[in-house]
């Protein structure tokens, strides 16, 4: 499972990168939907600031 943490810029690069549609804006950083994403690890290689891991 991919989380996005605080460290995310809100730069929305993830989300354009999401062929889901599982990464949305939240209350001060993108957060993904664990049930949509597809665990392809796409968006932790769009994230200029590495805010997205896998726990």
């Amino acid at each position: 499972m991919y989380v996005i943490t605080d460290e995310c810029t809100c730069c929305g690069t993830c989300a354009d990168e999401c062929a889901v549609g599982a990464i949305s804006e939240g209350d001060g950083k993108y957060v993904i939907d664990a049930d949509t994403c597809a665990e392809c690890g796409a968006c932790t290689d769009a994230c200029a600031s590495n805010a997205i891991i896998e726990e």
